[in-house]
């Protein structure tokens, strides 16, 4: 699939950036992979580990996917871009608001200019359960990220560029996520545990999970899609008492912008959900001057329409981490494709 591609990460030198490309660098005889990001000194740690007399193919760009020429510029001779650049953070979007609205919609306008222009061929661009019915800006920016980059399918009318949506839930271990969190404080030696609220459930997935997820999907998409996986969801409650059986908790309220559960697939989004063997499809909701039968992927894979009024939730979900699944999960952190 990406034998012989060049590939471009935005976002490149976070967490999913550096080892989407350390996948793609083991697996595939990728012809050019470049990283474009912001941060000149994650870029130079990253050629450390990355360094050019092993990975000769691989290329930095120092840009910030707000401004429109550098990403073009970036973006010549690129068959392949994920797009994971983005302001992340619940609480620092609502005290900068603007300055996420910059990040995660321009930029995702920028993108699909720049992709369109240089006649890119499949674009992914990763999305947060945060986006589906969301309660807080960085879940409002996202939401638009992912509807802007349905409709660059449109927006690219005769070019060939196509593009496509991953969505899924919080990464077991990832920066700002409850188990590293979790584990500092155990490591100062804390005598109970914070929950916001015992009912709360979140979806949990691992990174190497995500990349693969995102990978297969370029290898699925028709352009459209709003992929998303069935993964397991967990209580925070159960994850506090799987990482410190006889500690205490302390209920300190949901905090601002937060919900008690996460949602993936909307329930008023059931009229265009596909549900297939491992994960879910939205299909556009608007039409497409080529009409696309979602119904089977480029894989051949098939899936078929959810119930009227389905919704796809932590709370809801069928499958559940178990207390030792999740110590098996971050007991393989070290392992799990993570630099």
């Amino acid at each position: 699939m990406l034998n012989n591609k060049a590939v471009l990460v935005t976002g490149g030198t976070g967490s999913f950036g550096k080892n989407v490309i350390r996948t793609m660098l083991e697996k595939y005889d990728i012809r050019r992979m470049v990283v474009f990001s912001r941060d000149e000194l994650k870029q130079f740690e990253m050629s450390q580990i990355f360094p050019e007399s092993k990975y000769p193919q691989l290329r930095y760009f120092i840009g910030d996917v707000r401004d429109f020429e550098r990403v073009r510029q970036a973006f010549r001779d690129i068959d392949y871009v994920i797009h994971a650049a983005a302001l992340k953070q619940v609480p620092a979007a609502e005290y900068n608001p603007v300055e996420c609205i910059k990040t995660n919609i321009y930029g995702a306008e920028n993108v699909i200019r720049a992709a369109i222009e240089n006649g890119v061929e499949k674009v992914i661009a990763l999305s947060t359960d945060k986006a589906s019915n969301p309660v807080n800006l960085y879940g409002a920016t996202k939401l638009c990220s992912d509807k802007l980059f349905v409709a660059g399918n449109n927006i690219a009318g005769g070019h060939r560029t196509r593009f496509a949506v991953v969505r899924y839930g919080n990464v077991v271990g990832s920066r700002g996520s409850v188990v590293p969190f979790f584990n500092r404080l155990l490591a100062e030696g804390v005598k109970e545990l914070p929950i916001t609220d015992e009912r709360m459930t979140r979806f949990w997935i691992t990174l190497s999970q995500g990349i693969d997820f995102v990978l297969q999907n370029f290898q699925r998409m028709h352009g459209g899609e709003i992929f998303v996986p069935k993964i397991p969801s967990m209580k925070i409650v159960d994850m506090a008492k799987a990482m410190a059986p006889d500690l205490p908790h302390k209920v300190i309220g949901i905090r601002p912008g937060e919900k008690l559960h996460e949602t993936m697939c909307p329930a008023d989004d059931s009229h265009l959900t596909l549900e297939f063997d491992d994960h879910y499809v939205i299909k556009p909701s608007i039409n497409f001057t080529v009409e696309t039968d979602y119904r089977e992927n480029m894989l051949g894979e098939k899936g078929k329409p959810v119930p009227e009024g389905f919704s796809y939730s932590s709370d809801n979900n069928t499958q559940w981490l178990s207390a030792q699944e999740l110590m098996d999960m971050i007991g393989h952190l070290g392992k799990d494709g993570y630099v």
